[in-house]
């Protein structure tokens, strides 16, 4: 089995001199140095991580498989807070749709299986240093490419259904921004350091959505807190700032967005 083939599932059942074993393997396969393996509990079992160090710049292992993406709203039950904060933000002039389910319905992707290859993930985002059409070559100058949007997603939620990588509530007293104590500010079971800035706007290959974040348009915004903690949802797509970003209006503003490059196993 190659290291591209390799599920999350079959990751999951790895002991831990296993997970050292494949970790060095892999970076082997890109030229790189393991620099940690360490075993946390996610999703009420235990899960390996791995960071690999190449060319100066830190990648997560991101095992991958046949996964579940996407935000059930069939399955969800908002809490009383949440409801009460977005009928608020209604009622100032935010938010889309009627209630809280179709302003979801709107901003995250929707329940879907999808196969995907076992990569390497960087650890953080990196701010672009070209528009976003000319991304690709710049990164594949370094033997790098965009994640894919499926990608980005599986990477921050790992496994995780909630409406957060950390699960479906937020801090309801507060927006995240400048908040020093809040979920968001944890490495995610993967390690990476993903969804933890709404001033961060994270590209990937589908021009139709941006995640981890809006610019800061919600939190400066007065949209309420939890539209201002929305952006950070794992299923989030923002297209209105997908809109913007990749059109005229965005152009001049592609050093203020990111992305988060992928090495190929």
């Amino acid at each position: 089995m190659s290291l591209a083939d390799l599920s999350l599932d079959r990751w999951r059942s790895f002991n831990l001199p296993t997970a050292r074993r494949v970790a060095h393997e892999a970076a082997e396969q890109v030229g790189g140095r393991v620099t940690a393996v360490e075993t946390v509990e996610h999703l009420d079992a235990p899960l390996h991580r791995v960071r690999i160090e190449r060319s100066a710049q830190e990648f997560a292992l991101i095992p991958g498989g046949t996964v579940t993406l996407g935000f059930d709203l069939d399955a969800w039950q908002p809490t009383p807070e949440q409801t009460a904060d977005f009928a608020e933000s209604l009622h100032q002039g935010f938010g889309y749709g009627p209630d809280l389910r179709a302003h979801l319905a709107r901003e995250l992707s929707p329940r879907r299986t999808r196969t995907l290859a076992t990569v390497l993930m960087a650890v953080e985002d990196e701010n672009l240093t070209e528009l976003p059409a000319d991304m690709p070559a710049v990164l594949a100058a370094r033997g790098l490419r965009l994640p894919s949007s499926d990608e980005w997603e599986h990477s921050c939620g790992a496994g995780a259904t909630t409406l957060f990588r950390w699960g479906d509530d937020c801090p309801m007293d507060r927006i995240p921004y400048g908040d020093t104590d809040g979920p968001q500010n944890q490495p995610n079971a993967f390690g990476l350091r993903i969804a933890y800035d709404t001033y961060r706007t994270e590209l990937t290959s589908d021009v139709t959505a941006v995640h981890g974040g809006d610019g800061g348009e919600s939190v400066c915004g007065g949209y309420g807190h939890l539209l201002a903690w929305l952006p950070l949802a794992t299923a989030g797509r923002n297209p209105s700032m997908a809109e913007f970003v990749y059109g005229p209006d965005g152009e001049e503003l592609y050093e203020d967005f990111s992305t988060r490059p992928v090495l190929t196993l």
